[in-house]
């Protein structure tokens, strides 16, 4: 299993943002996940959707919506895991 960071971002409160990522081998199965880096207890801070859209026989694109679900700025990481 291969993991890293692709992106990091900052959201304001309520904010919602969407990035990309190209180029990853259509064979991988990957795993993209949210991971805040601003502490604040009690609630969840962040969700997110991933789209995929096929860019060609070999590759494909990651569409990440990232939503902060809190009255406050939040920053985060993007991270992800090839399984195979």
């Amino acid at each position: 299993m291969r993991t890293g960071t692709q992106f990091t971002g900052t959201l304001a409160p309520n904010q919602t943002h969407r990035w990309f990522t190209h180029s990853w081998p259509v064979d991988w199965h990957v795993t993209w996940y949210m991971m805040p880096t601003s502490p604040q207890s009690g609630a969840p801070q962040i969700d997110w959707d991933i789209f995929v859209e096929r860019a060609n026989a070999t590759h494909c694109t990651y569409w990440i919506t990232v939503k902060n679900l809190t009255n406050a700025q939040v920053t985060f990481e993007g991270r992800y895991a090839v399984l195979n």
